[in-house]
């Protein structure tokens, strides 16, 4: 079991589990709302482009200036401009503040593993056992289980009020922004970046986070992570609802309780994946739980109808997210702990760096065959798979099983 989560760990988990519902409700309704606007595909795509830019951004912003500026003081930021991004969108702004708004790294198209707030709250979960990903493990699942409320409040949203444009509904990350920032404020100084000690014992603030010695492993995991984040930025939830919505005609309803079983899949599975990857190690554990996930995935083009394409993605889902916990537990175990934000960030930004390419590139996909992505994105982040396998492997103390 392990010894019990520490007070900020819980307040951490708490605002990642506020964060994903939020963002479970919202990322359904990003689809619908786009496709029910009649926004063309490729529009569509260049939007989801734009909103995953920003998230980059944020994270290669957070990853400089957080361990001087303050991380609880930086998360409590963020979630302030939650709060404000989800009121702008509620007015169903004219299609231009919409991209103003997506490039603030505030929205996502994920529940989980998404922009500045991962960036920040990887770093402040990092302690003793971070090595082990068991509060990885809880961190993830909180945001999966609680997205999954989300997806499903949003298919009850879909229910209660039927009617074509739902963008009002984005009023929910009001309060999901402000219980963040209260989370935030309750943190402790722990947290916070480690001070230096200068003349007669005054502690100095750490000044802007660089990579030292980890410089070289952290820049070619980040590389494999791009690959990885090009093939998922393919298939992001906006994606898949959008997909559904176009071929298979159903309703918000139907969506918000597809995806409320995705996220549930996905609660189980981030919370099983420390236990195996104690049994067989950190980077087994990402590539043969991630590997046939990607099959599946591909599969989906294939689908004649709903019932096939949404049995696929489930089955898809009880591994494709095991490799998370386990990955961001490797970052915190391949560098210093001096270097813990920046390799957070640098990883994060890698991965955020190259997802907008893949919206703009599934919205051309998609004017020659509307599932095109899903089969990209399977083929591509199969070779992400293979490629770590073959080189993460031998890194001391993450290819091998845990000794916790």
């Amino acid at each position: 079991m392990g010894a019990p989560l520490s007070r900020d760990t819980r307040l951490l988990v708490s605002g990642q589990a506020i964060r994903g519902f939020g963002y479970g409700f919202t990322a359904v309704l990003l689809g619908a709302t786009l496709a029910a606007r009649g926004v063309s595909t490729v529009s569509a795509g260049i939007l989801l482009a734009t909103l995953i830019m920003g998230s980059a951004a944020a994270s290669l912003v957070v990853g400089a200036v957080a361990d001087r500026f303050g991380r609880r003081r930086s998360y409590a930021l963020f979630f302030v401009g939650v709060a404000l991004v989800g009121a702008v969108v509620a007015t169903n702004p004219p299609l231009w503040l919409f991209f103003l708004v997506a490039a603030t790294g505030t929205l996502s198209t994920d529940v989980v593993d998404n922009g500045a707030a991962s960036t920040l709250e990887q770093v402040m979960l990092a302690g003793d056992d971070a090595g082990t990903g068991r509060v990885y493990g809880w961190y993830n699942a909180a945001g999966a289980a609680f997205g999954a409320l989300g997806a499903l409040g949003a298919g009850v949203a879909g229910v209660a009020a039927p009617t074509t444009n739902h963008a009002w509904l984005f009023v929910v990350l009001v309060p999901v922004g402000l219980g963040g920032a209260l989370c935030a404020g309750r943190l402790s100084a722990s947290v916070e970046a480690p001070h230096t000690e200068g003349v007669d014992g005054q502690r100095i603030r750490p000044l802007r986070t660089k990579l030292g010695p980890s410089r070289t492993v952290v820049h070619r995991v980040a590389r494999l992570f791009a690959v990885d984040a090009a093939g998922g930025g393919l298939v992001t939830t906006g994606f898949l609802s959008y997909y559904m919505s176009s071929r298979y005609h159903v309703s918000l309803a139907t969506l918000g309780w597809l995806f409320f079983s995705v996220s549930v899949l996905q609660a189980v599975s981030v919370m099983i994946a420390p236990r195996v990857a104690r049994r067989f190690g950190l980077v087994p554990t990402m590539v043969w739980t991630h590997l046939p996930s990607n099959v599946v995935m591909a599969s989906m083009v294939f689908a004649p109808n709903f019932a096939v394409a949404a049995t696929l993605l489930l089955v898809r889902t009880t591994t494709s997210q095991m490799d998370t916990p386990t990955r961001q537990a490797l970052i915190m175990t391949i560098v210093t702990p001096q270097e813990r934000t920046a390799a957070a960030a640098v990883t994060n930004a890698a991965r955020y760096s190259v997802r907008p390419f893949a919206p703009l590139l599934g919205g051309v996909l998609q004017s020659i065959s509307l599932g095109a992505p899903l089969l990209v994105a399977g083929v591509v982040k199969g070779v992400y798979d293979l490629a770590l396998w073959r080189w993460a492997r031998r890194l001391p103390g993450v290819g091998a099983p845990s000794r916790d």
